[in-house]
């Protein structure tokens, strides 16, 4: 007899701090003793949050999930900037934050609102001529990335504790928030860098709803 075909599954997973989405596809694939198994939606080592891993058939279905809307929460700092515009690189220059006041920093961010053509950051993992964009920029070789458009619906600023902001965006898919976070500095003529980042929601999948790896 005939068993019908295993439709395969999603897992939505809390993707913990330090690990890369491919450790996270790695440990499940381990676990559930699997080769068909594949994330939808890179989240950066230093980011947690929302991660969708598609299981089985559902593999098939991982550029659909990669289409959706995608909701954040973190914070960025003001005033200093990094090579990677995270916590990756150290900071690599520092200037005043005296003289910027709240209001200036919510219409900054309210420039980005729509659609927005961003350039990728050096530090990113958009594959150039084989290798990722960071092998180059971890070897000190600066890279020609290409502008693209991307839409965000939603940039809120949640709460300002100079030089930390706190932050809400709704984005498309591509958005680099990091790039963002640096295009916010530059508005602001002091510079950032992101300092905490957390995927909230992808379409209609929500973070409360994932489990951690530990608990799988």
């Amino acid at each position: 007899m005939k068993t019908p075909d295993d439709p395969g599954r999603i897992l939505l997973i809390n993707k913990p701090l330090h690990w890369t989405s491919f450790d996270v596809v790695n440990k499940l694939r381990y676990l559930l003793k699997t080769k068909k198994i594949g994330h939808a939606g890179t989240l950066d080592p230093l980011a947690t949050g929302l991660l969708i891993v598609c299981v089985g058939r559902m593999t098939k279905r991982i550029d659909e999930f990669m289409g959706l809307e995608k909701e954040y929460t973190g914070k960025f700092v003001i005033g200093q900037t990094t090579p990677s515009h995270d916590l990756e690189t150290p900071v690599s220059e520092a200037k005043d934050t005296s003289h910027i006041i709240p209001f200036e920093i919510e219409q900054a961010t309210k420039t980005f609102v729509g659609n927005i053509r961003q350039l990728p950051p050096q530090h990113s993992a958009i594959r150039i001529k084989g290798r990722r964009a960071y092998e180059y920029a971890r070897e000190g070789k600066e890279i020609a990335l290409v502008e693209r458009e991307v839409t965000v619906s939603v940039f809120d600023v949640l709460q300002i504790n100079l030089p930390e902001v706190s932050f809400r965006i709704v984005c498309s898919k591509g958005t680099y928030i990091r790039s963002l976070i640096r295009d916010v500095g530059s508005r602001l003529g002091v510079g950032a860098y992101l300092s905490e980042l957390c995927r909230t929601r992808i379409g209609n999948f929500k973070l409360e709803d994932a489990t951690t790896v530990d608990q799988f």
